[in-house]
């Protein structure tokens, strides 16, 4: 399977992804936007994965590439191409499919449960809880005819499927921990003490395990799918 990458920024990568996918012999192409570069044809790509980055879906005049990212994005799903959105690229599926991008009333930043609400078509081998990696202070409304996956105390929207091919996650399932290391480095000036906001210390001991079952479920579940 031909899988393409788009990356936002240096701290921003596949992490523990790219282990998937060299493991089931994917193969693995990336766009670094924030070098620059551009975007492939569709053509060929069978899978599409959105990560994160420091930026917010709207500041087209600092980053001036979201504005063709955001073409290419809705033609992937016009196309019925397999696609993973991570944080920023979970709200940039938002954003193309006619939901909303907005301030979450608190930032999030830390290991933290999410429930999920709703385990359909690629997320059936999910648990009900896990605790994953946050980072961020946006959030979105659903899409229409969007559904609603996931939830955690300090965000309401933590995840969508629309149709049986796209999912967005608000949270980071991809990291490891040199990762966290590189998001702690890149964004120590965000961890005021805040009630969703974690120290650097407890970021770093993380939780006891980092699981990489529920991230390889999905993904596996997702290149399964079939027209």
């Amino acid at each position: 399977m031909q899988i393409h990458a788009v990356i936002h920024g240096p701290a921003d990568g596949l992490g523990s992804l790219a282990a998937w996918a060299r493991a089931r012999a994917h193969d693995v192409t990336a766009t670094h936007l924030y070098l620059g570069e551009t975007l492939p044809a569709l053509d060929g790509l069978d899978f599409i994965i959105l990560m994160g980055g420091a930026m917010n879906i709207y500041q087209h005049r600092d980053h001036p590439w979201l504005v063709a990212e955001k073409q290419w994005l809705a033609a992937a799903i016009v196309q019925r191409k397999r696609v993973l959105g991570v944080c920023l690229g979970a709200q940039l599926i938002a954003d193309v499919l006619g939901g909303k991008v907005l301030q979450n009333p608190v930032r999030e930043i830390g290991w933290w449960p999410v429930r999920m609400v709703a385990r359909p078509g690629p997320l059936a081998a999910w648990p009900e809880q896990l605790t994953v990696f946050h980072w961020h202070g946006d959030t979105f409304t659903l899409p229409p005819g969007a559904v609603r996956i996931a939830e955690s105390d300090a965000c309401a929207q933590q995840g969508f499927l629309v149709g049986d091919r796209v999912v967005a996650l608000q949270f980071h399932l991809e990291v490891t921990p040199a990762s966290v290391a590189e998001f702690i480095a890149g964004g120590e000036s965000e961890l005021h003490a805040a009630p969703f906001v974690q120290t650097p210390e407890t970021i770093c001991a993380g939780p006891p395990a980092f699981d990489s079952s529920a991230p390889a479920a999905l993904l596996d579940a997702l290149v399964a799918v079939r027209d």
